[in-house]
């Protein structure tokens, strides 16, 4: 007899794995799952995700079905790094080279020369030549194609000043698909523990319960700025210990998803250093989106060099992707991981992961190339690249700045500065007598303020819940995506509703920590 195929007889693996950025806020949005905060999410907090998700579906439909009869006439997705989907135009250069490669045809049409810069012509012809048959419709090398490797080491060497080599690279489906290999990697059960920090970006939490390993989290430090402090790390690593759980590899965002700080040089040598004595793997998130002018990014690459560290020393995997940046392109699902320090038997076993997935997309391969060698001064398209990426990230300067002042400005919410990434992430001290009546509601105290500021405004933020807060602590994600031209707006009905909310529930507003 056929067993039924139902949610008890599921992989708990899979039922245990979380996504809070297409999760019960943001599902009413998007469909998505929901990330699961260290220490797993229980049963109410699965039904607070539905719950929005519902929502956010339903209100959709109800502002196409019925125009005007909501407080508000579209649903602003504040839950998601998705620049494109806010409005964000693609780089010139990067979409004309990507054109011409998919269309070869066109690079030999006259009137290709008027249309085209003529440093992205070269650049296709210059990538084709490098793809064999020049057809990117084919399957790759698992690794990635060898002559876009050699172009992101060579952008890497630029990048850092310490040499890179092509057979490091693996190229990867964004970010995400390299972290998931590595988690396969290193996660062997349920006692191999990884590092994380909280708040973290969902996909670290989500991969290590896939592939049935421990999460263990540091805490970041709200009053100093989101700080990394080597303290924590060393008191979550004993705790574990304590526990029998071995720690395999310690995850470091730089810049901070969802928290938007970025680690200064000191603080990486005392990361750097940790590793080195703990002998732990070291996992670096740097997706380099800088955007505040007095900060700069260093790779940790660059400072395990600079501290006289060769490949022997420390076991090292960087990864990149091309969906955020000034370039933003989240559906090409291009990036890549950079790996050092491992020995010549287990990149083959990293290379045997990256066969069964056949190969990264090869849209996604190019602009991942293009990324780490963007147009030179000299170059045709240098001006009008350097001024559309300098206009994205002023932009995202000006908006991240205005969001800021305005969450301040609020009773009772603290923001911090976001330096980099896409994201605020400001505490709420929540009246007592709305954490009660979040309570009577069965949902956390941040995911009923999200739900009723979505009802009331159609913002779409994200609960803090999501990501990981020190217990006690509430906080909302909100990214700076959004148009300038319509900041003002969205500040406007925030500060509406927050006044509103306030009345209703505000009593002696308490802060347990």
């Amino acid at each position: 007899m056929a067993t039924s195929v139902n949610v008890e007889n599921l992989n708990p693996k899979v039922l245990k794995c979380q996504y809070a950025l297409r999760g019960e806020i943001a599902i009413h949005a998007q469909r998505s799952l929901q990330f699961s905060s260290p220490g797993g999410q229980s049963s109410a907090e699965k039904h607070e995700d539905e719950d929005q998700e519902l929502t956010v579906e339903r209100l959709q439909q109800q502002l196409q079905a019925e125009p005007g009869s909501l407080p508000f006439d579209e649903i602003l997705y504040c839950n998601i790094g998705n620049p494109h989907s806010h409005g964000q135009q693609p780089v010139t250069f990067f979409r004309e080279v990507l054109a011409l490669c998919n269309h070869p045809c066109l690079l030999d049409k006259d009137e290709t020369k008027s249309l085209f810069s003529a440093d992205a012509i070269l650049g296709a012809r210059q990538i084709l030549a490098t793809i064999p048959g020049g057809a990117t419709g084919a399957y790759s090398d698992s690794q990635g194609i060898k002559g876009l490797r050699d172009a992101i080491a060579s952008g890497i060497t630029s990048r850092d000043g310490f040499p890179a080599n092509a057979d490091d690279i693996f190229l990867t489906g964004g970010a995400s698909l390299g972290v998931h290999m590595i988690m396969q990697l290193l996660i062997r059960n349920e006692k191999d523990g990884i590092l994380c920090p909280v708040p973290q970006y969902p996909l670290y939490s989500a991969s290590i319960a896939l592939h049935g390993g421990a999460l263990v989290p540091y805490y970041l430090n709200e009053s100093k700025g989101w700080a990394m402090e080597i303290s924590e790390l060393k008191k979550q690593l004993k705790d574990a210990h304590s526990k029998g759980i071995d720690i395999r590899a310690l995850v470091v965002i730089n810049p901070g998803n969802s928290t938007g700080q970025v680690l200064s040089e000191d603080n990486q040598y005392a990361i750097v250093k940790f590793c080195k004595t703990e002998g732990l793997i070291l996992l670096a998130d740097e997706v380099n989106n800088i955007f505040v002018d007095n900060v700069k990014f260093s790779s940790f690459k660059k400072i395990i060099r600079l501290m006289g560290y060769s490949e022997d020393d420390l076991p090292l995997i960087s990864f990149q992707s091309a969906s955020k940046g000034s370039y933003g392109e989240c559906g090409k699902r291009g990036g890549y991981m950079e790996i050092t320090g491992f020995s010549a038997p287990v990149r083959e076993q990293i290379y045997k992961i990256a066969s069964v997935n056949l190969c990264s997309n090869i849209s996604g391969q190019i602009l991942a190339s293009l990324v780490m060698n963007p147009p030179k001064p000299g170059d045709e398209s240098y001006a009008s690249y350097k001024a559309e990426k300098d206009g994205i990230l002023q932009s995202l300067a000006r908006r991240a700045k205005a969001l800021e002042a305005a969450f301040n400005n609020l009773e009772g919410f603290t923001c911090n500065q976001a330096e980099g990434a896409m994201y605020l992430f400001p505490r709420i001290h929540l009246p007592q007598k709305a954490i009660e009546a979040a309570k009577a509601a069965k949902k956390a105290p941040d995911a009923f303020y999200a739900l009723r500021l979505l009802e009331s405004t159609g913002i779409v933020v994200v609960p803090g819940s999501g990501f990981g807060q020190v217990p006690g602590t509430w906080h909302i994600r909100c990214s700076i995506l959004p148009q300038e031209d319509k900041i003002p707006a969205l500040i406007y009905n925030l500060k509406a509703f927050h006044e509103a909310f306030m009345a209703k529930y505000r009593d002696q507003i308490v802060d347990t920590v």
